[in-house]
């Protein structure tokens, strides 16, 4: 789904690089409704997709912590 192109545009010394993604309606408004942003931007912006993907990774984190307690009260 997700396919990487590599350019040779340089942000001091690290290689920039868009994403070329097959974005559908649903995919577009959730990025919206989550992030504030679309994914055309999202593809644009490597420091924005940083920030979504550390805030995805949190909110990653938090649920684990949710499922894990609640497995701790119904089990025990």
């Amino acid at each position: 789904m997700k396919e990487i192109k590599w350019f040779t545009n340089l942000k001091g010394w690290f290689t920039i690089n868009t994403l070329d993604l097959n974005v559908t309606s649903e995919m577009e408004k959730a990025m919206q409704s989550s992030h504030g942003i679309g994914y055309s931007e999202y593809s644009r912006n490597l420091d924005l997709r940083i920030e979504v993907e550390k805030e995805r990774d949190r909110e990653h984190v938090k649920c684990n912590k949710m499922v894990l307690d609640l497995q701790r009260k119904i089990h025990g």
